[in-house]
Order: structure tokens, then C-alpha cells, then sequence
């Protein structure tokens, strides 16, 4: 309530860029063990609804989508939140800056944004570094996972350094993730989409499989993060792929490049130009995307569902639809910090 009230307003009083870096720089002075700590005790009544899956134990299903922590800078901070895991990330091997602002724009008529990013992010190696430093000093209280993704240099039809990418980046966020996540399903990296033919997809996941095993990690939980403007054909192929090679499950979806059914005035939707649309629109397609997903994966593959999670009700529907755990990121940025433990409570 104080945050819809006061602090929004406050920060949507902002560009959107401006308020992520401000929640970001307050999030920051509360990363340190003793403010981690205290945050801990005052709101020690953290919802326990436990869910296990990729071998890891959840203490409930609502964690943090991709895309909010790119560089690891604040995640004790978001766990003593409430959430019960975090993706961090998407890191790509090379180090890279944000595609050309402005690149976040919020449709506050929809409870939405999109944005253009593009994976900005320091590097997997820098970045990885900080989260073992981090795990070392004081070790993360859920699980926390990273996202991979191709850098931006690196051309899409060319297979093989594609591969070599999202080897090098995967090798080093392996010693420090409980869970990574494949991401060849942004809109903000030109023709990623394209990994997600079924034969590219099959390619790349063996030899990120391959590389887990000799790395050392043969037991790494691998998940796919697939785009909800797949049409079903294309989903069931790669759901194919999915279960081919064994792997550990989905998330569906990430962001959509469609612009249907928005209060927003189209005008000014189109004036916005590219980029991925989150929040509430792609719910309905995500949910779908889930249901689908677990008939075709049955029972043992492990299912997140992200897409326009603002409160228990819709959580429910995709836990309903057959996830197995629910992500946020639109919805943290309209309904504020506590909206994890809310959102847990109820459950």
C-alpha cells in the first residue's frame, strides 16, 4: 500500500531506466549481511508453501525472472524480499553495453513495459566471479540461478562461434549457479529467435549438456527459455528437442513482440518502436504455453511459468496450468518489494 501510494509514484515520476537504477542503488545498501539480517528478522514470517524440483528445494514457488539482477549486484537483498529463488542475468561471454536508449518504456493502462535492451551485462566471467565471491562470504539463503544468453557481436549464422558463445558463458557460471537457464528467446538480440528451430535447439543443448558433464557438473539443472510468440507447432518441435535431449525443463515465456489487446493508444504503443512487451498481455499465451509444455513433458520435467504475475490468483492459474514454480519481474516493478511474500501468502 505504501508502495502504490507513495514510492511508485515516486519512481514512475522517473524514466524507467532513471527508477531501475535508483531501486537498484537502494537495493544495494541493503546487500550486506547485517542489513540482509535485519531485513530477515522484521519480516521473518516468509509464506512456506515448499516446492521440490530440479533436485533443489523451494520454500515457495514465486521467484525473480532474469533480467531485473543483470550483473549480480544485489541478490541477498531480493532473497530477504521474500522471493524463493532468482535467475540472474541473462550474462553473454563478451562483455556488452545496452542497446541505444531509450530501451524501457512502461504502459502503466496495461501494468506493462517493453524494453529493448539487449543483455547488457558486464560478462559471464566478471559476473560469475562476483556471485562466487558472494557464495563464499555468505551463502545465499535459495537457489539461485543464472541465465546465458549469445553476444551481441557474435553473428547467428555462424553455428559454430555461436555454440563456442554460449559454451564460454555457460563454463563459467557452472561453479556458481544452482540452476542455468538457456535463453534463446529475447527480441532485443537480432535473430536469437532463430535458436529456437528445433535442429539449432537440439545442436546447441547437446553441447551445453556436454559441456556441463566435463566441466563436472553432469547433474546441472538446464532449463530453456522459450518466446510465447512460438506458434504451437513450432513449441511442440522444440518440446520435442526438450525431451530428446533430456532436458531439464522450460521457462514459458519471455517477452512478446506482439502489441494485441492494449489499452495503451496504439499511436503511442507504436511511436515506442521494438522491443519486448511483459506484464499482463502475454499471460494468457504463457498460461497456454504451460499447459501445453506439461502434457508434453510429463510429470518428471520441471515447468516455470513468467508472464503478468501481479497477484496469488494468477500464480495459481500457473501452478493450476502445471508449473512447478511462477516467476516475476513486471510484476515486482508495479507492486514493489513485497510482492513475492504477498503474492507466497496467498498461496
Amino acid at each position: 500500500m505504501v508502495y502504490e501510494r507513495l514510492l511508485r509514484p515516486l519512481l514512475f515520476g522517473c524514466s524507467p531506466a532513471a527508477a531501475h537504477d535508483l531501486g537498484l542503488g537502494a537495493l544495494g545498501i541493503l546487500d550486506t549481511a547485517p542489513m540482509v539480517r535485519a531485513i530477515e528478522m522484521t519480516l521473518s514470517d516468509v509464506p512456506q508453501r515448499p516446492v521440490e524440483c530440479m533436485g533443489l528445494r523451494f520454500r515457495h514457488p514465486v521467484g525473480l525472472a532474469g533480467g531485473f539482477d543483470k550483473n549480480a549486484r544485489v541478490p541477498s537483498a531480493l532473497l530477504a524480499l521474500g522471493f524463493s529463488f532468482l535467475e540472474l542475468g541473462t550474462v553473454t561471454a563478451l562483455p556488452q553495453a545496452a542497446n541505444p536508449a531509450p530501451n524501457i518504456f512502461r504502459l502503466p493502462a496495461d501494468r506493462a513495459l517493453i524494453n529493448r535492451l539487449g543483455f547488457p551485462n558486464e560478462g559471464a566471467r566478471v559476473v560469475a566471479a562476483r556471485i562466487g565471491a558472494r557464495r563464499a562470504s555468505r551463502p545465499f539463503s535459495a537457489p539461485v540461478g543464472t541465465s546465458i544468453g549469445k553476444s551481441r557481436a557474435v553473428p547467428v549464422d555462424d553455428e559454430s562461434r555461436v555454440l563456442a558463445d554460449y559454451t564460454d558463458s555457460l563454463r563459467a557460471v557452472l561453479p556458481v549457479s544452482d540452476f542455468v537457464v538457456v535463453n534463446v528467446s529475447s527480441p532485443n538480440t537480432a535473430n536469437l529467435r532463430a535458436l529456437q528451430s528445433a535442429d539449432t535447439a537440439e545442436r546447441l543443448l547437446r553441447v551445453l549438456q556436454a559441456a556441463a558433464v566435463d566441466a563436472g557438473f553432469p547433474r546441472m539443472p538446464l532449463l530453456l527459455k522459450v518466446a510465447p510468440d512460438l506458434t504451437d507447432e513450432g513449441f511442440d518441435a522444440l518440446l520435442d528437442v526438450v525431451r530428446r535431449v533430456g532436458l531439464t525443463g522450460i521457462i514459458a515465456a519471455n517477452t512478446t513482440v506482439k502489441r494485441d489487446g492494449l489499452k495503451t493508444d496504439a499511436g503511442k504503443v507504436t511511436a515506442l518502436g521494438a522491443g519486448g512487451l511483459s506484464g499482463p498481455p502475454v499471460r494468457e499465451r504463457a498460461l497456454a504455453m504451460v499447459s501445453r509444455a506439461r502434457q508434453a513433458l510429463g510429470s518428471s520435467a520441471t515447468i516455470v511459468g513468467v508472464g503478468g504475475i501481479e497477484e496469488a490468483s494468477h500464480a495459481r492459474a500457473y501452478l493450476d496450468a502445471g508449473a512447478n514454480l511462477v516467476q516475476l519481474y513486471t510484476g515486482f516493478i508495479y507492486g514493489g518489494p513485497l510482492v513475492a511474500r504477498t503474492i507466497a501468502a496467498g498461496l
